[in-house]
């Protein structure tokens, strides 16, 4: 440093020298001295830096980082001029502690990743709805997070998670044990508040990722039964999502409960159910609850004519549902991959690849349908296919091949178009963003897809059962059997669960926002805040403020023919 300093100050040096002897600077005879001192000083920069760049203290390749093993030591000895050496104790104990650390680490990742999911089913759903309702569609979305995380953390995991096993990967011990019916896990009930033995390290990161799968679960309604739900009546919906309806049918499948059982217990089906990221538990269940939410909610207003025809309402803002499925594409990276709970499972780029092959597949069949259907190759079902394919390889992307994620992915894309003319023309559900398509049908289709793709490379001892996951196609037909059966209690229970939920909120509080208020747009009588104060006068009494001194005429009627209704 002090050579590098030195050769730096001796052009300025040299200027002090010929000022001090009173030569002047610039006289021609000293041109030459200037040029030597010049040249040693870049002679010396040169050494310098060279110098450093060739040096051989620093490790460029890795090779001798983290080879001190002292730090391995459990007892050194102190003054002990000797480096210590392990003992077999000091290495396992210190491998087993960084796998656990990797592990962890990963499920992290993952668990953010999933979290800004929540940021593209916000920009999805308000850019598929109509701008008068943007503030509202918006809200429910950020709201929905926090509710969420109240009753995961009230009841949501202690029903769920509060008996579950991850040892060996993640050092998770089950909390407690769960009710029994013979050897049949029916519910966990131990970690409420996340109080005694949950308050551990491993306890609290599986809480967390496990919460945003759930928050995703909670949010697929908002899409379908968006622009005329009331926000109070919403609000209890995520608390009875998070508390009960999610844990309960989660708890079956991933919880070491009794539809996992089924390849250890009675019928020994395959693995049991099988549903490696949630395109059941998360998708299924919340497309499902989107059906009935939206079927007992009702359609918008203007949506149908007067003989049940479907009118089409156009979202105000493609390109924000774009980028919210852009965003969602990629939080599914830690939806899946984080799946694997270890960053030291290989196994994960298989999963991460799975997933991009389907999504790339289902975007394109979704599109080419439509071309071949309507003429256009329209950009919002383009972007449903590509969610449906998402959706539909989240439960089979560990167990099976490149090849066949293209199928799925493919039959993916088709699907969500055939699904949502059925819901619009033949069922009557106004669904604004499609979620009973994308998540409810894509959902089961995936759950389907583990019993006829599965390939027998990947899931030894999942549930219980020796061997590698086979479904149909590979020689088990016992794997599909299971998976038919978890479609079937899946449809069965939510929808029940749902059908209940809905009617008595209905009969209660009530579910639908004032008719005038939705006709106006929600955010202002809902939020107190329009999402686009600047459209009131270009877009007329639509966006008008409720109230008076307004000069508009606000009546539903009015309002109605407004709109074309």
């Amino acid at each position: 440093m002090s050579v590098f300093t030195l050769a730096l100050l001796l052009p300025a040096l040299y200027r002090r020298q010929r000022r001090r002897t009173g030569r002047p600077v610039a006289d021609l005879r000293s041109r030459g001295g200037r040029l030597v001192v010049m040249g040693m000083a870049s002679l010396i920069l040169l050494g310098v830096v060279g110098g450093a760049a060739f040096a051989d203290n620093g490790d460029k390749d890795g090779s001798r980082t983290g080879t001190d093993v002292s730090g391995l030591v459990t007892n050194p000895q102190p003054g002990s001029a000797k480096t210590p050496e392990p003992t077999l104790t000091d290495v396992a104990t210190r491998t087993a502690k960084n796998t656990l650390s990797i592990n962890m680490t990963w499920l992290m990742v993952g668990g953010v990743l999933v979290l800004f999911m929540q940021a593209g089913f916000a920009l999805v759903e308000t850019g598929f709805t109509r701008a008068k309702n943007a503030a509202h569609t918006m809200m429910m979305n950020m709201v929905i997070f926090a509710l969420g995380v109240v009753g995961w953390f009230v009841c949501g995991y202690a029903l769920m998670f509060g008996a579950v096993d991850q040892h060996s990967l993640l050092g998770l011990a089950p909390l407690g044990t769960a009710w029994h019916v013979g050897h049949w896990n029916v519910l966990a009930h131990t970690g409420f508040f996340l109080g005694g033995k949950a308050y551990d390290v491993s306890v609290l990161g599986f809480f967390f990722f496990q919460l945003v799968f759930m928050d995703a679960t909670a949010t697929i309604p908002t899409g379908a039964m968006a622009e005329r739900w009331s926000f109070k009546s919403f609000c209890v919906w995520g608390l009875f999502a998070s508390m009960l309806l999610y844990p309960v049918y989660g708890n079956w499948v991933w919880g070491g409960g009794w539809l996992s059982q089924l390849g250890a217990l009675g019928p020994k089906w395959g693995h049991g159910a099988v549903d490696f990221a949630g395109s059941g538990v998360v998708h299924a269940m919340g497309g499902v609850a989107a059906f009935w939410g939206a079927k007992i909610l009702g359609p918008r207003i203007g949506k149908f004519d007067k003989d049940g025809n479907p009118r089409a309402i156009p979202g105000h803002h493609l390109p924000m549902a774009i980028l919210g499925t852009f965003v969602l594409l990629v939080g599914w990276m830690g939806f899946n991959g984080g799946s694997t709970f270890a960053g030291t499972d290989l196994r994960l780029t298989v999963v991460i690849v799975n997933t991009i092959l389907s999504s790339a597949f289902g975007c394109l069949a979704g599109m080419f349908v439509m071309w071949r259907m309507f003429g256009k190759p329209d950009p919002s079902m383009t972007a449903n296919g590509l969610l449906a394919g998402l959706v539909a390889i989240t439960a089979p992307c560990a167990f099976v091949a490149p090849w066949a994620a293209a199928v799925i992915g493919t039959v993916a894309g088709v699907l969500v178009v055939f699904v949502v003319l059925w819901v619009e023309r033949k069922a009557k559900v106004d669904d604004p963003v499609g979620a009973v398509a994308v998540h409810g049908a894509n959902g089961l289709w995936g759950l389907l897809a583990v019993g006829l793709f599965a390939d027998g490379t990947y899931g030894g001892g999942l549930n219980g059962v020796t061997g590698n996951v086979k479904g149909l196609f590979y020689g088990d037909g016992g794997q599909l059997a299971a998976q038919v059966t978890d479609c079937i209690v899946l449809v069965v229970f939510c929808s029940i669960m749902t059908i209940v939920f809905f009617t008595i909120l209905k009969r209660t509080i009530g579910m639908r926002s004032d008719e005038d208020a939705e006709i106006a747009g929600l955010d202002i009588p809902e939020m107190g805040a329009l999402a686009y104060p600047d459209f009131l006068e270009a877009q007329g009494g639509v966006f008008y403020p409720l109230g008076d001194g307004g000069g508009s005429d606000l009546s539903a009627a009015a309002l109605r023919k407004e709109v074309g209704a």
